[in-house]
């Protein structure tokens, strides 16, 4: 069996949708969790990039979610990702990309906007499974990398009004390319599917222990996942995770 390690954040939707692809196709494996900020220096070196999820395989490093979804397609066979079809594999693909450069962003500036100005709320979820004393220095030192972690993640009012709005149309274009069988493309569970229900987790609150939210959830956040809450694709992506992601 090959040593696989996740280098990642253990509440990330990206990540997520990293954990999700190596579950999905059954490989056993380790995941090494960092703090957001101080992992730059730690994943520049391992990786010779700053962002998370990286994949190491037997010393192979696979930087990026896209990247890692397509890379244990190629080694594990079983549980396809990806059709056969080479039509269908391409639209796919497209879903994919789209989804990771547009939903994913603007996803991720919504669910910072909502947590970012209570400390111990967001180093509660980006600092699971880390000891008192981390989680403890770390409420330290956050508010002064605050505004970096603001700026990186686009947290800005022009900004979170953009985002809101790529939100919305993806909600509604999901909700319409599902409408026929379920799925994004074809009558299967895909790499689509994986990538748009993992991006929107943050908005849709699975009851799945990778993407549980610390209790109880700051007003600000749950005033976010009540605007979505009966919203038929965040219906969507809940029916996936119970389907799809045991």
């Amino acid at each position: 069996m090959p040593k696989v390690i996740l280098h990642q954040f253990p509440s990330s939707h990206y990540n997520e949708k990293a954990r999700w692809a190596l579950t999905w196709k059954g490989i056993e494996h380790e995941r090494q969790s960092y703090l957001p900020g101080p992992h730059i220096r730690q994943m520049k070196k391992l990786s010779g990039q700053s962002s998370v999820p990286v994949l190491e395989w037997d010393g192979e490093i696979i930087p990026g979610s896209d990247a890692i979804v397509e890379y244990v397609e190629s080694k594990i066979q079983d549980k396809p990702l990806f059709p056969a079809d080479p039509d269908q594999r391409q639209l796919v693909i497209q879903w994919c990309r789209r989804l990771d450069s547009e939903l994913g962003p603007a996803v991720r500036t919504i669910a910072w906007a909502g947590m970012i100005n209570h400390t111990r709320y967001a180093t509660s979820a980006f600092g699971k499974g880390k000891s008192a004393v981390t989680l403890f220095f770390y409420r330290l030192v956050f508010p002064r990398i605050r505004p970096l972690i603001a700026k990186a993640n686009g947290v800005n009012p022009a900004n979170i009004e953009k985002s809101k709005k790529i939100i919305q149309s993806y909600l509604n274009e999901i909700e319409q390319a599902v409408s026929a069988t379920g799925y994004l493309v074809g009558e299967q569970f895909t790499a689509a599917d994986l990538t748009a229900a993992a991006l929107l987790a943050p908005l849709a609150s699975p009851d799945h222990e990778d993407m549980r939210r610390p209790t109880p959830v700051v007003p600000s956040f749950q005033e976010i996942l009540d605007s979505y809450s009966a919203n038929p694709t965040i219906a969507w992506v809940q029916k996936q995770y119970r389907e799809q992601r045991s």
